[in-house]
């Protein structure tokens, strides 16, 4: 049966991500839970949601040129089987204690928390000009295994709440490597294509997604980020971006 509401909350998420970039799942996760989604089915829904989407703006930065595949492999590396593991992480603890919803609304909330800081930081910084540091300026191959192990960390959080794939792992981009906005872009979507695309389908093994749910989404979400993209460099977006934060951090404050 549709419901009109959830179209409806796609288009708005969507819209507010083609015009400022940011707080896709962490918008849309805590609006389903607060529907009334349980909050497994919610992470893992979000997850396979936030993977067809991810399929277009890789396939655009990929056609642009614009992504960094050294960079993807290596987060990949430490961020997919992470993210692997947290699902069967959750569903152990749900067969064991009966509490993964419990589980994923704590570390939801904390999450949500950071992310509006990130987010804030990577908008600060992204506004001026500012020196190297030691770690832009040593290659790729040198950190290597830095960014495998930001993956890794990193990729567990986003397999057990499903947000932080584009946010978290985008000041990792800004603070290590020293690269051009739309290479940082293309390279921070491609990798989360592959990360939401393992955590979602190790959670449709586990039969924790709603393909219902899904569809309506997307069919709310597509002309959402379609109309958002058009209205980007006619509406100031900055304070926008404020207020999304500030919505976010009270989502998280309220899972808590």
């Amino acid at each position: 049966m549709m419901d009109i509401s959830l179209t409806l909350i796609g288009l708005l998420v969507g819209f507010l991500v083609g015009l400022t970039g940011v707080g896709g799942a962490a918008l849309l996760t805590p609006f389903l839970i607060m529907m009334g989604i349980q909050p497994t089915i919610a992470v893992g829904t979000d997850l396979v949601y936030n993977s067809i989407t991810k399929i277009f703006g890789t396939l655009q930065h990929w056609r642009q040129k614009t992504i960094d595949w050294t960079i993807v492999l290596y987060f990949g590396i430490g961020s997919v089987p992470s993210a692997i593991l947290a699902v069967h992480f959750l569903h152990w603890i749900q067969t064991q204690f009966g509490s993964a919803d419990t589980v994923v609304k704590k570390v939801l909330g904390f999450a949500l928390i950071l992310i509006p800081i990130v987010m804030l930081i990577k908008t600060i910084q992204s506004r001026k000009e500012v020196k190297p540091n030691k770690w832009q300026q040593k290659s790729t191959h040198e950190k290597r295994l830095l960014v495998i192990t930001s993956g890794a960390i990193l990729g567990f959080i986003v397999g057990l709440t499903s947000v932080g794939s584009g946010s978290l792992f985008a000041l990792v981009l800004l603070y290590f490597f020293q690269m051009r906005g739309s290479l940082t872009v293309g390279t921070d979507i491609a990798h989360a294509f592959f990360l939401v695309t393992a955590a979602g389908f190790t959670h449709i093994l586990y039969g924790s997604v709603n393909y219902a749910t899904v569809l309506q989404l997307l069919t709310g979400s597509i002309p959402g980020v379609f109309i958002g993209s058009l209205l980007t460099l006619k509406v100031p977006t900055i304070h926008l971006r404020y207020l999304i934060c500030g919505i976010i951090l009270i989502s998280g404050l309220k899972m808590i």
